[in-house]
Formats: C-alpha cells, structure tokens, sequence
C-alpha cells in the first residue's frame, strides 16, 4: 500500500483528494458494513501510483504514507486494504463542493482521535 486515508477522515469526508487524484483510486463506502468500513474515503492500494498529490489537499490531515502511519492509526491500514476484498460495494465519489475546515476544527478532530500530530 502506498497512501492510507486514516480515521481522521471520518465523518469530514471531504472530496479535495478525490478530485487531484490523477488514476481515481479514492473510494468511498456504499455499503451496509458500516462497522468495518466507516463514513470515509479509501485508497485502492493496487491503483494507487504513489505520486502523494492527495496528501497535500487533505484539510483534515488524514492522508499518510504506509510507512508514515501514525502508531495510533495502524489499524487504518488493514481498514484500506479491506477495499480490496469488497470491491463491488465502493466507488469514487462525485466531488462536491464542500467548506474548509478551520485550523481549531482540524485540531479538535484530531484530539476527538487521540494524535497530536
């Protein structure tokens, strides 16, 4: 796997990745499993060509190369993954667009996940 959406996503899910992303390998869930698959986006790790433009657009700061992946979100890893094995339930979304967030919002997610990143 080359980037991984991590849990700092999570009901934000904003679309700024989804539309710099030049091979739409970011997902969204369509899904029932909501308790495997949460209300964010997914990298396809096999599309994936690691070139990191998403990284950068993420106001959320929820993008990490593999390698890069906060302890804390380790986890997010095997959650992208699992795109893989449920493929037919995702789908690139329909960018839409969607407010910033503020830098004290951006904080208050990531204390509302434990990382002080």
């Amino acid at each position: 796997m080359t980037w991984v959406i991590t849990r700092l996503c999570r009901d934000c899910v904003d679309q700024s990745c989804v539309e710099v992303c030049p091979v739409d390998c970011i997902y969204e869930y369509t899904g029932s499993d909501t308790d495997t698959f949460p209300n964010q986006l997914f990298i396809d790790p096999e599309e994936c060509i690691n070139c990191g433009v998403c990284e950068p657009e993420c106001p959320w700061e929820a993008i990490f190369e593999d390698e890069q992946v906060p302890e804390l979100f380790v986890k997010d890893t095997a959650v992208n993954a699992g795109l893989l094995d449920s493929k037919d339930d995702f789908q690139v979304p329909s960018v839409e667009e969607k407010a910033k967030p503020t830098p004290e919002q951006v904080e208050e997610n990531k204390q509302k996940w434990g990382y002080s990143g």
